[in-house]
């Protein structure tokens, strides 16, 4: 008499790998890129080009005449903020104003916990809806106090206060010729030219 054959559930190779373990592996293949995940989908952008970097680095300096880098605040570029809308979600804002104590604040993958966050600034790049549309409900959600946007698209400059569960209650648009002065909350006055914000971002495209 033969045996019969055993079936055995099938089982694969290799367990699929977390979001977090796929964002983790991005990091590794494209240094230099950010990668996010925002709504449980992961999303990668390019690195910067000039004129992001240029308005990057140069909105720093309103900030730090605040007093503002160093003592009860830092203004940090790249540190993850991880979001509550999502088990694996988190975002990486270009400019962040944080409490001095956020390194005693992360919570997972490298982030820390909203809670530490000021304000956070964005710089848009090529995937600008992001930043005007899924942040927008990613950071309120997060109760961030103070969302500002460096929309170089439209050259605009955006200031949202008031989170609430899916955006701000307060969405107001500044063009080039206004001075625009920041909620205090986030630990100084800073006064933001948005003339001088929008030219030190715009895109240089290439003489060649």
């Amino acid at each position: 008499m033969s045996a019969a054959a055993v079936e055995r559930p099938y089982a694969p190779a290799h367990k699929p790998l977390t979001l977090l373990e796929q964002a983790d592996q991005l990091m590794e293949q494209l240094p230099g890129y950010r990668v996010e995940i925002l709504g449980g989908v992961l999303t990668v952008t390019l690195p910067s080009d000039p004129g992001h970097a240029l308005g990057l680095s140069r909105l720093r300096r309103p900030f730090m005449t605040a007093g503002l880098d160093g003592g009860e605040t830092e203004i940090l570029e790249g540190v993850g903020l991880w979001l509550p809308d999502g088990p694996a979600d988190y975002a990486i804002p270009d400019l962040s104003v944080v409490d001095a104590d956020f390194g005693e604040h992360v919570v997972e993958f490298e982030c820390c916990d909203p809670a530490v966050f000021r304000l956070v600034l964005e710089v848009t790049s090529g995937n600008y809806t992001n930043d005007l549309r899924k942040k927008v409900a990613a950071y309120g959600s997060a109760n961030v106090p103070v969302y500002v946007i460096v929309d170089r698209k439209h050259e605009r400059l955006h200031v949202l206060t008031e989170p609430m569960e899916d955006g701000y209650a307060v969405h107001r648009i500044h063009v080039a010729g206004e001075k625009v002065t920041l909620p205090e909350s986030i630990g100084g006055t800073v006064t933001l030219d948005v003339a001088q914000i929008l030219e030190d971002s715009r895109r240089r495209t290439s003489r060649h």
